[in-house]
């Protein structure tokens, strides 16, 4: 079996993946879309250790290829996001997600897709997830092509506290009955 054909899981991000997190969102290919600035370890420490204990609405995740971390991930309720976010979404059910692969070996091997799926699948456990939405950059057409095979349909662009971005939205699949 390769190692591209082990399963991709997710698990909560824990305080001993700081380190690693600060090292993948520092690295040229995530710098790109995520902000364009280089956080410190005492940055990233800042923020995401409320998000690690519970105490914040976004909650973060760490993607395994089998048991090999290659990337992180998030997700939150897109209402009362806070920020200038999702100021005009009036539904508690819809949740937002990002992500981006962090080993750079592993680009462009179908990870993303795979790992946008896992993500989707474990919020539509919960049965109060109506949608799920995500904002890529219009100029970002890797993301929005991994959004589109994992099931995500473009809504319009948008512009947010980061410029514009690419609306897209995944329903909640719907359960034939016989």
């Amino acid at each position: 079996m390769s190692t591209l054909d082990l399963p991709v899981t997710l698990r909560p991000m824990q305080e001993h993946d700081f380190p690693m997190l600060h090292y993948w969102l520092n690295l040229p290919h995530v710098v790109e879309w995520w902000g364009g600035e280089r956080p410190t370890l005492e940055a990233i420490r800042e923020k995401f250790l409320p998000r690690v204990r519970g105490r914040a609405s976004v909650k973060p995740y760490v993607a395994l290829l089998g048991d090999h971390p290659f990337g992180f991930a998030q997700s939150y309720v897109a209402k009362g996001s806070g920020d200038g976010w999702w100021e005009d979404e009036a539904d508690p059910g819809v949740h937002g997600i990002d992500q981006t692969i962090g080993d750079p070996h592993l680009l462009g091997k179908g990870l993303g897709t795979r790992l946008v799926g896992a993500l989707t699948a474990r919020l539509f456990d919960d049965p109060t997830v109506t949608k799920i939405q995500v904002d890529p950059a219009t100029t970002n057409a890797r993301a929005i092509r991994c959004y589109e095979k994992a099931g995500f349909e473009r809504v319009k662009v948008v512009v947010t506290p980061d410029g514009p971005a690419m609306y897209m939205l995944k329903a909640r699949p719907v359960i034939a009955r016989s």
